[in-house]
């Protein structure tokens, strides 16, 4: 694996989990070093911070919040 690959890799300590996790990208980064763009992009996609899996989590979180407050008013008017 060329080093420039290697720094970047180790720099990121979700990057080198998900390198360790699924070894088949040490073949690939080593026959093609341009590939660590595909493997950012899977790494993301794992550890949920896509855009779109981004904006689902805050809507969760904002429900959750409309939720809890929806109770605090049912119990205040009890």
């Amino acid at each position: 694996m060329r080093q420039d690959v290697l720094e970047k890799i180790k720099l990121d300590p979700q990057l080198h989990y998900y390198l360790r996790l699924n070894p088949i990208w040490y073949r690939r980064l080593g026959r093609h070093p341009e590939s660590v763009h595909d493997m950012i992009k899977q790494t993301k996609a794992f550890y949920g911070k896509t855009f779109p899996q981004r904006v689902d989590q805050i809507n969760k979180n904002m429900q959750m919040a409309m939720m809890m407050i929806e109770m605090m008013k049912q119990v205040q008017d009890q």
